[in-house]
C-alpha cells in the first residue's frame, strides 16, 4: 500500500475514493461486529471503520499501534464537528500492523494526565500530542517568516562559531577543555556579539542568524541553558531606523504566522516611565491597574515606614489598587505582602475602602488630608484594596510591579489573542552591584552610551549612573522578546567602557584585544538586536513555559530527563582532555 492522503486532509467531496492511509492508534471503540478506530499523524485524524468477520486483528489494537489501511471514503451517520475530517470515515478493505506499541505512560491527547518529568523522560511520547505538535510546527513556522523577511530586505545569513574565546559578559560560561591544547580551554558562544560586530566591521551591513547560544545559569519558566536567538545587526542606521524594520518583519511574521494585522508603529516607553507606570522594565500594557505616585500625598507624613523612605536619596511611595479587593482574606493579604518582601520591597501597607471610608493598621498614621488626597489621587471606589509599598525606588517598582503581574494571573481573564507590542528604551547605561559596590553594565558593555562626549565617561560614580544607553527591549504582553542596542564602534570608548566596569587594561587585551584592534581599521556605526525564539515562540503557541516549544529541553533541575545528561565519562576521556576530577 502507499499513503495517498494525510489523516487531516480527507473531505467530504472525497467520497467513494479509494484512499490508503497510515498512522497511529489514537482511540479504538468496539461496536459488536464493527470497530472504529481513529487514525492519527501529525496532519490530524480520521476515523476508520472495521468488519471483524473480515479483520479479525483489529481487535488486538491498542493506543498507539501503528497501522497501514486501504479503504473506501463514505460519508459518516454522525458528524463530528471537532474534526476537520468529521464529515467522513473510510470502510477498510486492508489492513496491515506495522508495529506495536507498549501501554504509553502518558495519554497521547491534548489534556495528558502525566507530569512535566514525565513528559520530558518521554518525550518522544509527548511529542506526538497534537498541542505539541502544533506548538512545534507553529515553532518553524516563525523562523520560516523571519527568514523570508529578512532575505528580502538584504540581510545576509552568517554562521558564526559556537566554539570561542572565554570573554565573560555577565552570564556564566560553558568551558570546553582543547585535547591537542592542554590546560586551554573554548567557550561556548553566549551569543554571537562580538563576531556580529565584527561582520559590520567586515562590510556585510545586514547580517542574521538563527543562532544557538549556551549560558550556565539557573533555570526557570523562560530560560534554558542552552536556547536559541534570532541575532539581528545592520550598519548605518539609527535606532527609530532599526527599529522600524523589526517592527515590520514583526508585522510580517503575525500576519504569515497568526494571521492577525498587528498595529506599527509600537509604542516607545522610556525605563523611567515604565517602571512608575507598571513597575517593570517589560510592562504588559494589556490591562490598566497602573502604579500610583504617593510622595506629595505623604510628603509630611508622620508615619515612620514613609518618613524613611522618603530620607532616601531616591525614595519613594508608590500604590496600585485591586478593584473588588476589600474582600482579601487576612492569609491571601499575608501572601501578597510576602510576594513584595521576596521581590526586593520593604513591606506592604493595605488599606480597604468600604462605606466611603478607609480602614487598615496604618490609617491612624494618616491626617484627614491625606486620607481625603489618597482617596482622591487613586480615585478609589466601594470595595477597593489599596496596596502601598516605599522604599528605594526601582527596588518599590519593582516589588509592587510583580504583585500586579499576580493580580493579572489571579483576577484577570485577558483575551489570549490580545498581543501588546511596546519598547522600552532610554535604559540606564550603569547599575550599582549591592554585593560588590561597584559599577556594572546594565546591558552588555558593548552597548553605545547616549552621550556627546567621551569626557562624559571619565565623571564619578553618581554621574555615571545618569548616563543613558541607547538601548531597547521588544516587550510582548510582560515578557521581553527581543533585546538590543547601538553599538560602540569608538577603541577608546570600547576600552573606557571595559575600565569603568572594573577590567584592567592587561585584562582587556587579553580578553577583548582582537576585539578592540578591530576598531582601528574604519568601523561603522552599527546596531542590532537578538530576539529570544524559544519566549517568542512561546506566546505565539500560547504555551506556559518556553519548554512547550522546545522539542527537547532541559528540566529546572539542568538535566535532561530524556538521556539523562549531564552524566559521567570514562577515565579515558578524561585523561585525553588533560583533567582530572578531585572530590571537594
Amino acid at each position: 500500500m502507499k499513503r495517498t492522503h494525510n489523516n487531516g486532509q480527507l473531505r467530504i467531496e472525497n467520497i467513494n475514493q479509494e484512499v490508503s492511509l497510515i498512522g497511529w492508534v489514537s482511540k479504538k471503540r468496539n461496536f459488536g461486529s464493527i470497530i472504529f478506530v481513529d487514525l492519527r499523524d501529525r496532519y490530524g485524524i480520521t476515523q476508520v471503520v472495521f468488519d471483524e468477520s473480515k479483520f479479525p486483528l483489529a481487535n488486538e489494537l491498542r493506543s498507539e499501534f501503528l497501522i497501514e489501511i486501504s479503504g473506501q471514503v463514505v460519508e459518516r451517520k454522525d458528524y463530528n464537528p471537532k474534526l476537520a475530517t468529521g464529515e467522513i470515515e473510510v470502510i477498510v478493505s486492508e489492513f496491515k500492523l506495522i508495529n506495536k506499541s507498549k501501554q504509553t505512560p502518558l495519554l497521547i491527547q491534548d489534556n495528558t494526565d502525566a507530569l512535566e518529568e514525565t513528559r520530558m523522560k518521554y518525550r518522544y511520547l509527548d511529542l506526538r500530542r497534537p498541542i505539541m505538535q502544533e506548538r512545534l510546527i507553529k515553532r518553524a513556522k516563525i523562523v520560516k517568516a523571519m527568514h523570508h523577511y529578512l532575505d528580502s530586505h538584504d540581510f545576509i545569513e552568517v554562521e558564526t562559531p559556537m566554539l570561542t574565546k572565554s570573554t565573560p559578559e555577565g552570564s556564566r560560561e560553558y568551558l570546553v577543555p582543547s585535547r591537542v591544547h592542554p590546560g586551554e580551554f573554548y567557550a561556548l558562544a553566549q551569543s554571537p556579539q562580538i563576531f556580529k560586530q565584527m561582520l559590520m566591521i567586515s562590510g556585510f551591513e545586514r547580517y542574521y542568524q538563527i543562532a544557538r547560544c549556551f549560558r550556565d545559569e539557573d533555570l526557570r519558566a523562560d530560560r534554558q541553558l542552552d536556547f536559541t536567538q534570532v541575532d539581528i545587526e545592520t550598519s548605518f542606521l539609527d535606532e527609530i531606523e532599526f527599529q522600524t524594520i523589526i517592527e515590520e518583519m514583526v508585522h510580517h511574521v503575525f500576519k504569515e504566522v497568526m494571521d492577525m494585522d498587528i498595529q506599527i508603529p509600537f509604542e516607545r516607553i522610556p525605563f523611567d516611565k515604565a517602571m512608575n507606570l507598571y513597575g517593570s522594565d517589560k510592562p504588559d500594557t494589556r490591562f490598566e491597574m497602573k502604579l500610583h505616585d504617593l510622595v506629595d500625598v505623604f510628603q509630611d507624613s508622620t508615619f515612620k515606614v514613609f518618613q524613611q523612605a522618603l530620607t532616601l536619596k531616591n525614595g519613594t511611595i508608590k500604590a496600585i489598587v485591586l478593584h473588588e479587593g476589600a474582600s482579601s482574606t487576612r492569609k491571601e493579604i499575608d501572601g501578597y505582602t510576602d510576594i513584595i518582601k521576596k521581590n526586593g520591597g520593604t513591606g506592604l501597607v493595605t488599606l480597604k475602602y468600604q462605606d466611603n471610608q478607609l480602614s487598615g493598621s496604618a490609617i491612624k498614621f494618616f491626617t484627614e488630608s491625606e486620607i481625603e488626597q489618597l482617596i482622591n489621587t487613586l480615585g478609589l471606589t466601594e470595595n477597593d484594596l489599596v496596596c502601598i509599598v516605599s522604599g528605594p525606588w526601582e527596588k518599590s517598582c519593582n516589588a509592587l510591579g510583580t504583585l500586579r503581574t499576580h493580580f493579572r494571573d489571579k483576577f484577570l481573564d485577558i483575551d489570549k489573542n490580545l498581543f501588546n507590542f511596546a519598547w522600552v528604551t532610554e535604559f540606564p547605561m550603569f547599575e550599582l552591584d549591592e554585593e560588590s559596590n561597584k559599577i556594572v553594565a546594565r546591558h552588555h558593555p558593548f552597548t553605545r552610551p547616549d552621550i556627546s562626549d567621551i569626557s562624559e565617561l571619565y565623571k564619578d560614580t553618581e554621574g555615571l549612573l545618569e548616563i543613558k544607553a541607547i538601548a531597547y527591549d521588544l516587550v510582548l504582553n510582560g515578557f521581553e522578546v527581543a533585546g538590543g542596542s547601538m553599538r560602540i564602534y569608538d577603541g577608546e570608548m570600547q576600552s573606557r567602557f571595559f575600565e569603568i566596569i572594573g577590567f584592567t587594561p592587561e585584562q582587556i587585551k587579553t580578553r577583548f584585544g582582537f576585539f578592540i584592534d578591530a576598531f582601528n581599521y574604519g568601523t561603522p556605526p552599527h546596531g542590532g538586536i537578538a530576539f529570544g525564539l524559544d519566549r517568542f515562540a512561546m506566546i505565539l503557541a500560547y504555551g506556559e513555559t518556553i519548554r512547550d516549544v522546545i522539542a527537547f529541553p532541559k528540566n529546572s533541575a539542568a538535566r535532561d530527563p530524556l538521556t539523562m545528561a549531564p552524566s559521567l565519562v570514562d577515565e579515558k576521556q578524561l585523561k585525553e582532555l588533560h583533567l582530572e576530577i578531585k572530590e571537594s
